[in-house]
C-alpha cells in the first residue's frame, strides 16, 4: 500500500512567489501531489519533468459550457493535452461542492459537464490516464454518526446516485472536503479538542459494528463509506480533496490557532506515515489533499480563510509541521493542499456543512 498525501495550491493572494520558486517548496515537504482550483499554465508548465502529479479543475461557472461536446473538447486539448506528458495531469475535477449550493441550475449541469468532459478526454485517447470527478462537501451526508449509519441526504440521493454510476464506469474516485475544524468551531464545549487534533484520546466506539475510532476524520470517511454502501456502490474509492486547520481566526472562531494547526496538520502527516487505513476500511489508500500550500491574503470571509496556509507568502512555514521530510519521503507520503482560484472558500459554505459533522461531534461526548 502506498499512502500519498497531496497538496492544494491556491492563488487567491497578491503576494504569493511565482511557481517556478514553488517547485522546490513543494519538493521540500515531500509533497508528490498538487491539485488546483483551475488549470493554470503558468503552473503547470513550472511542474513540467518534476514527476508531481496534478489535479486541475473546472470552476462551477464553467458547468453549462461544458455540456457542449466541442467546448469541453477545446478546454481539454488547451488545458489538459497541451501540457502532457511532460507535466502528469491525471484526474480533473469538474465543479466543487455543486450539490450542497442547493443551486439547482448547477447541480442539474453538473453530470452533464462531467460526461463532456470525458468523453473529449475518450476522443483524444487520454481516458486512460485522466479520471473525471467533483468535490462534494460531507454536508451530502443525512446522518454522519455513528460512522456505519452514515447515509446521504434523501433530496440529494435522485442527483448523487448517476453520478455514481459515472464513478463506476470510468473508474474515477469520489472525493469529499472533510474539515473536522468546522465540527470543533460550531461546538466547541462538547466537542473534545483531542479528538479532532488526532491526539491521544480514550476514542468513541460506534455502537453498530464495535469499531473505535480515535479521530474523528476517520470517523468522517467512514461515514461517506457507509452513505456510498447504503446506496449499494461498496467498492467505490474515497479520497479526501480537502482537509486542514487555521492557523489564525477571528475571537469567536474557536480553536483557529497556530498551535493547533500544527497539531492537526502534523498529527494528520504522522498518522499518514504510519500506513493504517480507516477502522471500516484498514487495508485502503488513503489519499488525502491538505488545506493548503500558502496563507492567502485575498480570500474573503473570516480572518480563518486567509490562514490555512503551510506557508506564508515569503515561502517560510507557517509553522513547524515536526516531521522531517526525510521521513515523509521514506514513507511514501506526500504533503497536499488545495485552494481555490474561482471557488467559494470552503469555510464560508460551513454553514452548510457543519450539521454534517456535528452529528459525529456530538457523538464524542456521549460514546467518548
Amino acid at each position: 500500500m502506498v499512502y500519498s498525501i497531496g497538496i492544494n495550491y491556491g492563488q487567491i493572494a497578491n503576494n504569493l512567489p511565482p511557481p517556478e520558486n514553488v517547485v522546490p517548496l513543494v519538493k521540500s515537504i515531500g509533497a508528490t501531489k498538487v491539485k488546483l482550483y483551475d488549470a493554470d499554465p503558468r503552473v503547470l508548465k513550472a511542474f513540467a519533468n518534476t514527476g508531481v502529479e496534478f489535479i486541475v479543475a473546472l470552476g462551477n461557472q464553467y458547468l453549462d459550457k461544458m455540456q457542449d461536446p466541442s467546448k469541453a473538447q477545446a478546454w481539454v486539448k488547451q488545458n489538459v493535452q497541451a501540457y502532457l506528458p511532460a507535466t502528469k495531469i491525471t484526474c480533473i475535477t469538474v465543479g466543487n461542492e455543486v450539490l450542497t449550493f442547493n443551486d439547482t441550475s448547477l447541480s442539474d449541469n453538473l453530470l452533464p459537464a462531467m460526461q463532456s468532459i470525458h468523453t473529449a478526454l475518450v476522443n483524444l485517447g487520454l481516458d486512460k490516464q485522466v479520471t473525471v470527478t467533483t468535490a462534494h462537501s460531507l454536508a451530502v451526508l443525512g446522518t454522519s454518526y455513528p460512522p456505519s449509519s452514515g447515509v446521504f441526504r434523501k433530496d440529494l440521493v435522485g442527483c448523487i446516485t448517476p453520478t455514481l454510476d459515472f464513478h463506476v464506469k470510468t473508474g474515477s474516485p469520489f472525493l469529499i472536503n472533510a474539515y473536522p475544524y468546522f465540527a470543533y468551531k460550531g461546538n466547541p464545549k462538547q466537542v473534545a479538542l483531542d479528538f479532532v487534533l488526532f491526539q491521544p484520546n480514550q476514542g468513541v466506539v460506534d455502537p453498530v459494528t464495535n469499531l473505535r475510532y480515535d479521530n474523528m476524520l476517520h470517523a468522517q470517511i467512514d461515514a461517506v463509506y457507509s452513505a456510498l454502501s447504503s446506496l449499494g456502490y461498496k467498492n467505490l474509492t474515497v479520497h479526501i480533496s480537502e482537509t486542514g486547520w487555521p492557523s489564525k481566526g477571528d475571537p469567536d472562531e474557536s480553536g483557529a490557532t497556530l498551535e493547533n494547526a500544527k497539531k492537526y496538520n502534523g498529527n494528520l502527516m504522522k498518522l499518514m506515515s504510519n500506513k493504517t487505513g480507516t477502522p471500516m476500511k484498514p487495508n485502503l489508500d488513503l489519499n488525502i489533499y491538505v488545506f493548503a500550500l500558502f496563507n492567502e491574503n485575498m480570500k474573503p470571509g473570516p480572518t480563518s480563510e486567509r490562514n490555512y496556509g503551510l506557508f506564508k507568502p515569503d515561502g517560510t512555514p507557517a509553522y513547524n509541521l515536526g516531521i522531517s521530510t526525510a521521513s515523509v519521503l521514506g514513507s511514501n507520503t506526500t504533503v497536499g493542499s488545495s485552494s481555490g482560484n474561482s471557488e467559494t472558500p470552503p469555510s464560508s459554505q460551513s454553514g452548510s456543512s457543519t450539521a454534517g459533522y456535528l452529528s459525529i461531534s456530538a457523538a464524542a461526548v456521549s460514546f467518548g
